[in-house]
């Protein structure tokens, strides 16, 4: 199929748009070279001379162009939610309102929202003769209101948060735009073109010394991240080749490289730069593949905490799964950094006692198999650790080790006569000290407790391989063991509950009466007795009953006296049913009323 006419009668948007459709076409063909470019028929994609691009001395900058930017650049948007919107046609509120987006002839259509509050995230691509973004607000099938934003007047490789009036009503749209992704050699954000100032990154350390500690405590530091590209990706189009771009997150920032096309080894370079609000966060760095209508694949991930950059060091990280557990896909996936951060200490540490910014758009939980598996392992290992605990302090009591027994005897009788409410955050920070010379003496941290090495992928891959075999009844099978264990440990904490309840509402009024006796009796001995002493006389019968009654049981009178009272299960049990009355089991299943008679 022919073009109909020359390429200049053809309208821009409409050559755009089938370019768009062949580019993967005509990157393969444009990699062959000027002299088997004569022998591939480009009628049907591009009717252009051949010895035009001979002639033409930038035929490799004009390929790569054409290969990976057709558009400018890319236009993250985030919808975040509305306000003051109008009120219906009959008076309500808006119920069933949606917006939609146009960029040059993308178009993008939200979800519907009953709450005002989409947190929905969507890609655009921005042409340099049309950079007018239009929204506009409906409900149902009804329009109520328009807006434009022009983007040619917004920073690129920054994200901005943006509080749009509507033009035809009320209301306001808070949207968090980001244009990122350029490939012109111009831009800030091309790392060939970017040569570093002396003065600026004394500028930025002068702004986060010590002595402008007080100055803007939202604006703890800058980091500068330098992408210079990735090796060993995988293959994600069928050609043995992919698409990859890398997306980086700080919070709810969101900037991106440009797209580079048909390689498993893209060359970014680019840097970006980042305003840190809380040092505590983590930098997500993702590759993506690139397929045809705005869609991705996943190709490899990295979070890298703040606080763990080394500045100014050039260096490859790995990339992970989607799970950040394992090795990513390809053939040892790897990408090339070099992350330097400026930050104040003082504004951290006023950030680190402020509420931690909510990240807006997070992946939708769903119900995995393994996911609820690992963590009710997770819970377990915890509450195992709370019971070593527990059983440690009591073979303290049980004098199992004479010499650790009398230590902690003596410690608890100093504690009792000597200590205050100061001793408790002492304790802790005994605790923390431990800690310290344990990593000071053997180079180890907590940290690397729940680390799990992955260094060969053949051995996860042999786990999922064994997973696959298993039958359904060995996967339901281990279910149900865990379900099980969770269902007992509910089961068991809403029957507490219930006890603790049932004590003050007189389900048994002979154990309530007990409890307000033993209330009053507490009342008086705290009235009259120094917490201290009643602390010291209870570590004395605890260490004191194996060696003065080692027959006895170790008990907790506490939780002794609520297994007496009755949880609602058990008083709904204890219910004595009227004899000559239909019994709700026979009115629930009147076949076996029928059958019993």
């Amino acid at each position: 199929m022919d073009w109909p006419g020359p390429i200049y009668r053809v309208a821009p948007r409409m050559l755009l748009k089938r370019l768009r459709q062949q580019r993967s076409e005509i990157c393969e063909q444009l990699e062959l070279g000027c002299e088997e470019l004569k022998e591939v028929n480009l009628k049907f994609v591009f009717p252009v001379n051949l010895q035009h691009f001979q002639r033409n001395s930038k035929l490799a900058e004009s390929s790569k162009r054409l290969k990976s930017q057709i558009w400018s650049s890319v236009v993250t948007i985030l919808l975040v939610k509305a306000k003051d919107l109008p009120l219906a046609e009959d008076g309500g509120k808006l119920i069933d309102i949606h917006l939609k987006f146009r960029l040059g002839n993308e178009k993008y259509k939200s979800k519907t929202s009953w709450t005002e509050r989409w947190l929905e995230q969507f890609d655009l691509h921005l042409f340099d003769e049309d950079q007018n973004l239009e929204l506009a607000l409906w409900n149902r099938n009804t329009l109520y209101g328009k807006a434009n934003i022009d983007l040619s007047v917004f920073q690129r490789e920054t994200t901005h948060g943006i509080w749009k009036p509507l033009e035809d009503c009320s209301g306001e749209i808070f949207l968090m735009l980001t244009i990122s992704g350029t490939t012109a050699l111009e831009t800030i954000s091309d790392l060939k073109a970017f040569k570093e100032d002396p003065r600026e990154t004394q500028l930025i350390r002068d702004r986060y010394s010590f002595l402008r500690s007080l100055q803007n405590l939202r604006d703890v530091g800058h980091l500068t991240v330098k992408v210079f590209g990735a090796t060993g990706l995988a293959a994600a189009d069928i050609g043995g080749k992919s698409d990859p771009f890398c997306v980086l997150e700080l919070g709810n920032a969101r900037l991106q490289t440009q797209t580079e096309y048909k390689t498993l080894t893209p060359n970014w370079n680019k840097i970006f730069t980042f305003n840190i609000k809380d040092i505590t966060q983590v930098l997500e760095i993702t590759v993506y593949d690139e397929d045809r209508d705005h869609r991705v694949e996943f190709l490899g991930k990295l979070v890298i905490p703040l606080l763990r950059i080394k500045s100014g060091v050039k260096r490859w990280y790995t990339l992970k799964d989607k799970n950040l557990c394992v090795r990513a896909k390809g053939n040892s996936p790897q990408i090339q950094l070099e992350l330097t951060v400026v930050w104040n200490e003082v504004r951290a540490v006023c950030r680190a006692l402020q509420p931690k910014e909510e990240k807006l758009i997070q992946q939708e939980a769903k119900f995995k198999r393994q996911l609820f598996l690992r963590n009710v392992n997770r819970l377990k290992e915890i509450i195992m650790d709370i019971l070593e605990a527990a059983r440690y302090v009591q073979s303290c009591f049980e004098w199992e080790s004479p010499v650790r027994s009398g230590i902690a005897f003596v410690l608890w009788i100093v504690g009792c006569v000597y200590g205050d409410l100061e001793t408790v955050p002492l304790v802790l920070l005994l605790i923390i000290l431990k800690k310290w010379l344990i990593r000071l003496i053997t180079g180890t941290t907590d940290a690397n407790a729940g680390h799990y090495d992955y260094e060969y992928d053949e051995d996860d891959d042999d786990d999922k391989e064994k997973e696959e075999k298993k039958s359904i009844k060995e996967r339901l099978q281990a279910i149900q063991e865990v379900s099980q264990t969770v269902q007992n440990t509910i089961g068991y904490l809403a029957s507490l509950g219930e006890s603790t309840i049932n004590t003050f509402n007189f389900s048994v009024p002979e154990l309530t009466w007990l409890a307000v006796v033993l209330l009053l009796g507490a009342i008086l001995v705290l009235h009259f007795v120094p917490l201290r002493w009643l602390l010291l006389f209870w570590g004395f019968m605890k260490f004191s009953r194996r060696l003065l009654r080692p027959n006895t049981i170790p008990n907790n009178e506490l939780l002794d006296f609520l297994s007496r009272v009755p949880d609602n299960e058990e008083i709904n049990q204890f219910r004595e049913l009227p004899p000559s009355a239909t019994t709700d089991l026979a009115r629930s299943n009147p076949k076996k009323k029928l059958k019993g008679s």
